[in-house]
């Protein structure tokens, strides 16, 4: 194994930087990550993996489906936002290998943080540091120290793609998010069904789902507006600013809208493209690599798929830099191609004028009614790849 005994530094403990460390460590690499957070803690809340992103995990040992950790949808359902009426209905977790799970992001951080130490991969919390010099892997830690290679996972507002690879700047989508959870025994009926609910509207929606065997229903409500917060994850806002963008939609979302007490508000950036991801001893992964808006839900499995390649160009070669380019040859494509239809699924769930919206809802009904598998087969190329048998 060329990773046998390598010196890797990560920066960031998040799930594409922990999925990193842990790959390489199982290959016999010495892996120190350094993230600034104090804690991992309950960090975000909802988070849906498809069958591309379980395969890793799977290929890593670590089986949410055998751990019976997620709660494994029957169907989604898009609805109308004032009437709650149910627009079409949409199989999922009925094809062999197709396998898609909702889980509470912390479960997943928790899990992989516990095998990168069993593994022994060395987390350094409450440890901010810089990559210094590209070509020599030199970070600021105390004192300054050069790697063999070192892994950026810091983020949608990662400092290094900033400084080291010309990243320009986002611009605001004209959207943004508040996520919340509340308990699940209020709306119990629900949560049994184990499902996913849709509600679309004219410059919103809203997407619900169960997690935690179904003690919590999770919530992003999305609306369109024109003024913005800043890129990220934590700021926190008044339940009154969410309930009053949703007042006049029907009574079961405004109930459920009434239970959350701390909405987390998260303004939507589109990344521009990068012309590269790997420089010298150095390369992006995850979010600091192609930050995506989330409906695809591909956050956190292009991660994924990004640190399994990545440790697997690593350990087939000893010239650093020639593995890292062909870790970004290997991912670049795909990513920004996922990246892109992210983008382009945002203008669908939006529609403002009565008679589009109604037209696409018509349309949606009796695809789904005629033949609903044609609905989410158009991104089988996004689910069907299983980058531990192709890398």
């Amino acid at each position: 194994m060329h990773l046998n005994g390598k010196n890797v530094a990560v920066i960031g403990a998040g799930i594409g930087g922990l999925a990193a460390a842990l790959a390489m460590a199982q290959r016999g690499a010495k892996v120190q990550v350094f993230e600034q957070a104090e804690t991992l803690g309950e960090v975000g809340a909802g988070l849906q993996i498809s069958a591309n992103g379980i395969a890793v995990l799977q290929a890593l040992g670590l089986d949410p489906i055998a751990k019976n950790s997620g709660n494994m949808p029957s169907v989604v359902e898009l609805c109308d936002h004032k009437s709650g009426r149910v627009i079409t209905r949409l199989p999922q977790n009925r094809q062999a290998g197709k396998p898609f799970l909702q889980l509470h992001r912390a479960d997943l951080l928790a899990d992989l943080a516990a095998a990168c130490d069993a593994a022994g991969v060395k987390t350094r919390l409450g440890c901010a540091c810089e990559v210094l010099d590209v070509e020599k892997g030199v970070v600021s830690v105390q004192p300054d120290q050069a790697f063999d290679a070192v892994i950026a996972a810091d983020g949608v507002r990662s400092p290094c793609r900033a400084t080291h690879f010309a990243g320009t700047k986002p611009g605001y989508t004209g959207q943004a998010a508040w996520r919340g959870l509340v308990p699940a025994q209020n709306f119990l009926r629900f949560a049994e069904q184990a499902g996913t609910r849709l509600y679309l509207g004219p410059k919103r929606h809203i997407v619900v789902y169960p997690l935690r065997d179904r003690s919590l229903i999770n919530i992003v409500a999305v609306q369109e507006r024109a003024d913005w917060t800043a890129e990220g994850w934590n700021q926190i806002d008044s339940p009154a600013n969410l309930q009053a963008a949703f007042a006049d939609w029907n009574p079961y979302v405004r109930e459920l809208l009434g239970q959350v007490e701390h909405p987390i508000l998260w303004g939507f950036f589109a990344h521009p493209q990068l012309s590269h991801w790997a420089k010298g001893r150095v390369a992006l992964l995850g979010d600091a690599a192609h930050p995506m808006l989330p409906y695809m839900a591909q956050g956190a499995c292009m991660g994924l798929e990004d640190a399994w390649v990545l440790a697997a160009m690593l350990d087939r070669g000893d010239n650093v830099p020639e593995a890292l380019q062909s870790y970004e040859h290997l991912r670049k494509p795909r990513a920004s191609k996922v990246q892109q239809t992210s983008l382009g699924n945002s203008k669908i769930y939006h529609a403002e004028n009565p008679l589009v919206r109604f037209g696409l809802h018509t349309g949606m009904g009796i695809a789904g009614k005629i033949a609903p598998s044609l609905m989410t087969q158009r991104f089988d190329w996004i689910y069907d790849l299983d980058v531990t048998k192709a890398a």
